[in-house]
């Protein structure tokens, strides 16, 4: 797992997104330019959480996430969503 020096506050929480598929089922490899966004990802760090609600992921944790959750940064040259939790569909 990566260690990054960002700390999301409250409840958000910072995804590294899973690689957007290669290849489809069959074989067929898919170019830059039709690969879909990936809905999947690895928690990387988690806020405290509110105050009344604490939050029920943690740090290594596979997640699906809606495909215009989270907001875009890069960190050290590697790319990350920082998002709340409430926009996480499920643990997998």
């Amino acid at each position: 797992m990566s260690k990054v020096n960002i700390k999301p506050l409250a409840d958000r929480v910072l995804v590294e997104a899973a690689a957007a598929e290669e290849k489809t089922a069959s074989g067929i490899i898919i170019p830059d330019t039709a690969k879909e966004k990936p809905q999947k990802g690895k928690v990387i760090a988690v806020g405290t959480g509110k105050k009344d609600e604490p939050l029920t992921v943690k740090e290594g944790d596979e997640v699906l996430y809606g495909k215009y959750a989270g907001t875009e940064i890069t960190v050290e040259g590697k790319e990350y969503l920082i998002m709340r939790e409430s926009d996480i569909f499920a643990i997998v």
